[in-house]
């Protein structure tokens, strides 16, 4: 009986060179005095964030609506049931 571990694992790929014009770039200068590995900041470069905050709030509303919606709606269906059928479920 001999132990056969499969075929060879391949070596891991060269890492790609870094691109020198993207490392003195802003975002990487600020990612590497925060210390990240990587030029990621949170938010990034939106140059007009004023539609995403518009669209924003109408959905809080929108989620606002339908909460109060639905726990309300309760109360006056009970109400309802109650006047229809004279005694509570």
């Amino acid at each position: 009986m001999t132990d056969d571990a499969g075929p060879p694992a391949e070596p891991e790929p060269p890492e790609l060179p870094s691109d020198p014009a993207e490392y003195d770039s802003a975002r990487a200068q600020i990612a590497r005095a925060k210390g990240l590995p990587a030029p990621y900041i949170a938010g990034g470069k939106d140059p007009d964030p004023e539609p995403g905050l518009r669209e924003e709030r109408h959905y809080g509303k929108l989620l606002l609506w339908m909460v109060l919606v639905l726990m309300f709606g309760g109360f006056v269906v009970g109400i309802a049931l109650t006047l229809v059928f004279g005694t509570a479920p």
